[in-house]
């Protein structure tokens, strides 16, 4: 159930409707937009009294939610959420910032040099794995803190904000004290402690879209995150498993509109992770812009043949670049920018 308030209701008018929430036995959750005040009431449908709220000063109108997922809801935010991550990089507005980096530090001089790179073609954001879920448990892990610590440096060189993904509940705190943005990834889709864990923490979430999962299950598994308190969830479309096999998974465009239909959170792709092949990663990102992408999660290595995980999928640093170009033009011709 979502409470809209008057535009011009009183802080004790909205903290009025607030108790009356809580006397019922539910949790209310206050989004403060630009023009409106809403309160989204989250709990059993049964102790539900709309009537009751109705009637109280400053509310406007009450409206029932249908979707399971209160809080990622369309109804629940008057307006596009947007998510900051670091003091430049904004996902969900006019800009459409790209993200790309290598898919796991290896070691200094790599994350570095890709830093740098990134930085050049005009990227707005480092991204790189310190840990890695991997499905053999012989394969390449990561470096861990390490990886960490080689992350921060690289922002400390560059400028650029740094996003990681986290793999267990424990690992959390640890990632968050040198992250700018948690990444929870495809594996980690419905791990709901962790996403309970990422919820409690304040920085900024992007979370991948399971591999398995239908729009509605990836939104509910949302609602985790955003329900344990942050409202700072970026979605992404990073493909699914399907027949065809020309590709490593299915890149899913129809989800970036079908997304922003449903729910007020920004929506990002990544093409690298959605096609598994370099040679693909162009076309799907101008696909993704034109189809309207928040922001794009692109895989880059500074030297694609020598990587230690995903080289296949890993565009070049002038591909890279030489993308960034495309993509502005296609931006401009949709009222955004890159």
């Amino acid at each position: 159930m979502i409470v809209v308030m008057n535009r011009d209701a009183t802080p004790t008018e909205v903290d009025h409707v607030v108790q009356l929430v809580r006397e019922m036995g539910l949790k209310e959750h206050v989004i403060h937009g630009t023009e409106l005040t809403v309160v989204a009431v989250i709990g059993d449908d049964r102790k539900k009294d709309k009537e009751r709220i109705e009637l109280a000063p400053g509310v406007d109108r009450v409206l029932r939610v249908l979707a399971p997922y209160k809080l990622a809801a369309r109804e629940a935010h008057p307006a596009r959420t947007t998510v900051r991550i670091g003091a430049s990089c904004v996902v969900g507005g006019a800009q459409i910032p790209v993200i790309a980096g290598p898919c796991s530090v290896e070691g200094e001089a790599q994350i570095l040099a890709a830093a740098r790179h990134v930085k050049a073609a005009g990227g707005h954001a480092l991204r790189g794995g310190a840990f890695k879920p991997r499905t053999n448990p012989y394969a390449f892990q990561g470096m861990g803190e390490e990886g960490l610590k080689l992350l921060a440096a690289a922002r400390e060189a560059t400028g650029l904000p740094i996003v990681t993904e986290v793999v267990a509940p424990s690992d959390v705190d640890l990632v968050a004290r040198y992250a700018d943005c948690l990444q929870v990834g495809t594996r980690n889709a419905q791990n709901f402690r962790l996403l309970d864990a990422v919820g409690r923490q304040a920085k900024p979430v992007l979370y991948k879209r399971g591999m398995w999962m239908t729009i509605d299950e990836y939104l509910q598994a949302a609602e985790y995150i955003l329900a344990a308190g942050n409202p700072q969830v970026i979605l992404c479309e990073r493909g699914i498993r399907t027949f065809e096999d020309h590709t490593r998974n299915t890149l899913s465009l129809s989800a970036i509109p079908e997304l922003h239909a449903r729910s007020h959170l920004p929506v990002l792709v990544d093409p690298s992770q959605g096609t598994g092949h370099a040679r693909l990663v162009p076309a799907m990102c101008k696909a993704a812009v034109a189809a309207g992408a928040d922001s794009l999660l692109i895989e880059m290595h500074p030297d694609p043949e020598h990587a230690v995980t995903d080289g296949a999928q890993s565009i070049s640093p002038q591909v890279l670049a030489e993308l960034v170009v495309s993509l502005r033009r296609i931006a401009q011709a949709l009222d955004r920018s890159v």
